[in-house]
């Protein structure tokens, strides 16, 4: 009679939930976009970037990767150095989002442990036992 309790408690949530989102996803938004210029004016924004993509070049693995493509880092920083404001900002730009991907394993693995974590408690929640042999 429990399981059964629980299951008719599972199902009015569901229910319950499929409604809300029916009324969510009723409500009409507007959603605007646009571009914004980037702007370039003064010697402040490429001594900025420039310093960002040599910190980025000065990065072990990167150092290690142009050696492997034959390629010195200063060569690789007169190449930088030489660079328009434009595809300087650019270069920086990236060197951002490469920053920031190089965290990405461990946000899977944070990601992951959740997911166990969350299964472990529904399947206690639910009285059912997990046996690793």
């Amino acid at each position: 009679m429990a399981a059964v309790r629980k299951a008719g408690w599972l199902v009015v949530l569901e229910v319950v939930m499929a409604g809300w989102m029916g009324v969510l996803g009723s409500m009409r938004g507007v959603a605007e976009a646009g571009v914004i210029a980037s702007q370039m004016a003064d010697g402040a924004d490429r001594t900025g970037d420039l310093a960002k993509v040599q910190s980025f070049l000065e990065n072990k693995i990167v150092v290690q990767k142009l050696v492997d493509y034959g390629v010195s880092p200063e060569e690789a920083m007169a190449k930088v150095r030489a660079m328009s404001p434009q595809d300087l900002h650019r270069m920086a730009s990236l060197t951002d989002r490469a920053a920031a991907g190089s965290d990405s394993a461990i946000g899977i693995l944070i990601g992951l442990a959740v997911l166990v974590i969350l299964i472990i408690v529904i399947f206690k929640l639910m009285n059912k036992e997990i046996v690793v042999r």
